[in-house]
């Protein structure tokens, strides 16, 4: 892919030809537009396409969801056909007045949600909760390298990155308490996650094996999978995450394309268990990527979570959620779980880092936190390698908690 483009590109900038990701994007009369980002300016992709006498049937509507389930030859073409928009000067004239400066657009959520499910794919991150949770035995569950561990999440729930979050309530029962108490959760957490989005359907009963991957995910964006864990810690047995995790989970609002990911792809790490073989990723395309994500609570990084060590590759989640015949459908969505590393400031969740509670964290104006409080805000961020030896981002996830409202209890 060529590098040079007549868009008057910001020096370093993490959104160039490498990258190009979608998102949805309104301007003054509120329409919602797909919208592609270039440096710090969004293309109206359907009125580029319009201008330069290209077809614009599928960007004409409010969400990507009809070019997702065009499939992976109109994700390519449009790719580059956008990639020949920003670099041949003969297009400038009828491209550069659809471009549209970010700070002057509303981003909304790029998709409707189909299902949203909710992974764990991090050695790291489980053995932690594990030795919290259950300690004096085996971190990992018997089934835990043998498959991805999941659940299905709210997909009316997903929000867009500066959604604020309002503190869920529910019950919650402290150690040595007979009872469980209504309220606010007291221990609201972040979960750092990376995000799969499904563009190309798969019919009831079929399976996508790992060599589909490709095919039905159109890309990946950032995800805070916010947690209250006193109401999970109450309510998850024996069935697991409900409304402790239903309330609210963040996106970042580009969605970057697997086409824009090549560079990032990586071996996952060794497997000590053998797998199954619809599992088995040894002699199939591997999908370990190489993302660094940041995260920051109040404006100071509090952890740099290493994406490339997770245990189960997005290619392998795909396929154990179709295995069993289950469809896919366009605008599914499901996220790895907390990305952790092995390090103390490599873990994706505020339970991990502070340690339940045991060691709060301390931040630079001297304040210290175990759980979230009220105004806190948290941003979560990642780049990547991309094309031409450059690096690529995904924007960024961004979250302010607000006081539990008044209601009965």
């Amino acid at each position: 892919m060529t590098s040079t483009t007549w868009v008057d590109l910001p020096e370093g900038t993490l959104f160039g030809l490498a990258n190009l990701p979608y998102g949805v994007f309104s301007r003054e009369d509120g329409r919602r537009r797909v919208g592609v980002r270039v440096g710090d300016l969004v293309l109206d992709l359907a009125a580029a396409a319009r201008a330069t006498g290209a077809d614009a049937a599928l960007l004409e509507g409010p969400t990507l969801n009809p070019l997702l389930a065009a499939g992976r030859a109109h994700w390519s073409a449009l790719r580059s056909a956008l990639t020949g928009w920003l670099t041949d000067t003969a297009h400038r004239a009828a491209v550069e007045p659809q471009l549209h400066p970010l700070a002057s657009v509303t981003l909304h959520l790029p998709f409707e949600p189909g299902d949203y499910v909710d992974f764990y794919a991090s050695e790291h991150h489980a053995a932690n909760l594990g030795a919290l949770f259950r300690p004096g035995t085996e971190p990992l569950t018997p089934n835990w390298k043998h498959l991805p561990i999941g659940y299905h999440g709210r997909a009316g729930s997903l929000v867009v990155s500066g959604t604020p979050v309002v503190r869920p309530c529910g019950q919650r029962r402290a150690p040595g308490e007979p009872a469980p108490r209504f309220g606010p959760s007291l221990r609201l957490d972040i979960e750092a996650e990376v995000g799969f989005l499904v563009g190309t359907p798969s019919p009831q009963g079929s399976r996508v094996g790992l060599s589909g991957f490709a095919d039905h995910v159109f890309g990946v964006c950032l995800v805070n999978d916010w947690s209250a864990r006193d109401l999970q810690a109450w309510e998850y047995v024996p069935l697991g995450p409900f409304l402790g995790k239903s309330f609210a989970t963040s996106l970042s609002p580009w969605i970057v394309p697997l086409e824009a990911l090549e560079q990032a792809r990586t071996a996952p790490p060794v497997r000590d268990v053998p797998l199954v073989p619809y599992l088995d990723d040894g002699a199939a395309p591997q999908w370990g990527l190489d993302l660094s994500l940041e995260v920051a609570l109040n404006g100071s990084t509090v952890s740099r979570p290493p994406f490339a060590g997770l245990y189960w590759t997005a290619a392998q989640q795909l396929a154990h959620m179709t295995v069993n015949g289950a469809p896919l459908r366009t605008g599914d969505f499901y996220a790895s779980g907390t990305v952790s590393g092995p390090d103390p400031e490599t873990r994706g969740s505020l339970i991990e880092l502070a340690w339940n509670g045991e060691r709060p964290l301390e931040l630079p104006d001297g304040s210290t936190r175990a759980f979230l409080e009220d105004g806190d805000e948290v941003v979560i961020t990642a780049t990547a390698p991309g094309a031409d030896g450059s690096r690529i981002g995904f924007g960024e996830v961004r979250g302010r908690i607000l006081p539990a409202t008044a209601g009965e209890g």
